[in-house]
């Protein structure tokens, strides 16, 4: 029987080895592990969105008639006060079309007048004919007059009233006129009222959209002004959030302009349709506080408290494992990573309220960054 050379065997050896120490330290070298001592501290539990900064009522200045754009007053970024004018079309022409419907109210107005005079001689004419006929009348019972003479004054009775019925009706005539051309005039004037565009509102010029010098159709957008009284953040929060909220709630808002800064603001109203597909529904916060600088468009995340509570047990939530559905922790045994389940309080973004199954100065482990095998009941570490 041939005996195998050592030489051979070695390289066997060796990678038996290795494998060996492969072995070991998967199995029986404790696993690094980040670790977190269980303090008890402050919780303030709160829902998270991200939207845009937008204003309740906003406006686009366009103007009713189509004409020449003579003036732009205003411009983007400028504050601009309730009836203030902010741009005026060229007016020559309505001017004078309120000139000529102001001359006709005139006119009309003095036919009325010379009508009303026709009427008051047409009544004196009417009267001395009556009393001429009731004259003729005495004289021919009188056998004095004859009947010739009777009938013309019965004719010219008539005569009179009819000239004072047309004069009547004249005046009424008249009068139509005068309320056409009071219309007409109010008409003319309120087309006038047109060629002026006015702020309707205290509030911001955002953006500017024509210059002087083009013909504007109406509807064509002048200028963008928005209410400055009412500034919130829009925002789309889970709707799995939903029963935690409620108008009135405090809130933070932070700007991606200032990172670090948060600004102070209310849950102003919630929205009662989610998108359908990413099942998510619009929360307005009334920002109390804006940035020196701020757009209206600029995305801004809100952070709404729901509850607060001091002097809780806290765990940090990137320490949270499920199982089947409920929560649990890898607590450190004496270099062993055991699992325990909790029950958890209130969320906040940083910590989360633990009201059963940890203890106050207990060390909780997670794997550390990069590792991609999770802890498992028993398993040896090494905590950092």
């Amino acid at each position: 029987m041939k005996r195998i050379s050592f030489r051979k065997l070695l390289p066997w050896l060796i990678v038996a080895a290795i494998v060996a120490f492969a072995v070991y330290r998967l199995k029986f070298s404790p696993t690094p592990a980040t670790a977190h001592t269980i303090a008890t501290g402050e919780v303030r539990g709160e829902v998270m969105g991200t939207g845009t900064l937008e204003a309740r009522v906003k406006t686009t200045i366009s103007p009713r008639i189509q004409e020449r754009l003579a003036e732009v007053l205003v411009d983007q970024g400028d504050s601009v006060k309730s009836g203030q004018l902010l741009a005026r079309l060229d007016d020559a022409e309505t001017k004078q079309q309120v000139a000529i419907a102001d001359a006709t109210l005139i006119a009309a107005r003095a036919t009325v007048e010379r009508v009303r005079s026709d009427e008051a001689t047409a009544q004196a004419v009417l009267k001395q004919a009556q009393q001429d006929h009731q004259r003729s009348i005495d004289l021919l019972a009188a056998k004095i007059s004859s009947q010739a003479d009777f009938d013309k004054t019965a004719e010219a009775l008539h005569v009179a009233e009819a000239d004072l019925k047309r004069a009547q009706s004249a005046i009424l005539e008249a009068e139509s006129q005068v309320v056409t051309a009071e219309k007409t005039l109010l008409y003319q004037k309120e087309h006038l009222a047109f060629t002026e565009m006015r702020s309707p509102y205290d509030g911001l010029v955002t953006r500017r959209d024509r210059d002087p010098g083009g013909i504007v159709v109406p509807g064509a957008s002048i200028l963008q002004v928005v209410a400055t009284n009412e500034i919130w953040v829009s925002a789309w929060v889970d709707e799995t959030a939903m029963t935690g909220l409620q108008a009135g709630q405090p809130a933070r808002v932070v700007f991606r302009s200032e990172p670090a800064k948060s600004c102070a603001g209310e849950v102003a109203r919630l929205g009662h349709e989610a998108d359908r597909e990413t099942r998510e529904f619009v929360v307005d916060v009334r920002v109390k506080e804006l940035p020196e600088n701020w757009t209206i468009g600029q995305r801004a995340e809100v952070f709404i408290e729901t509850g607060h509570k001091s002097g809780v047990l806290l765990l940090p939530p990137q320490f949270i494992r499920w199982r089947e559905g409920k929560a649990g922790v890898f607590v450190n045994d004496h270099g062993h990573a055991r699992w325990r389940g909790v029950t958890l309080g209130l969320r906040g973004l940083q910590n989360v309220e633990v009201t059963r199954g940890l203890s106050a100065g207990e060390q909780i482990v997670r794997p550390v960054e990069g590792q991609k095998q999770p802890l498992t009941d028993g398993q040896r570490i090494k905590a950092k």
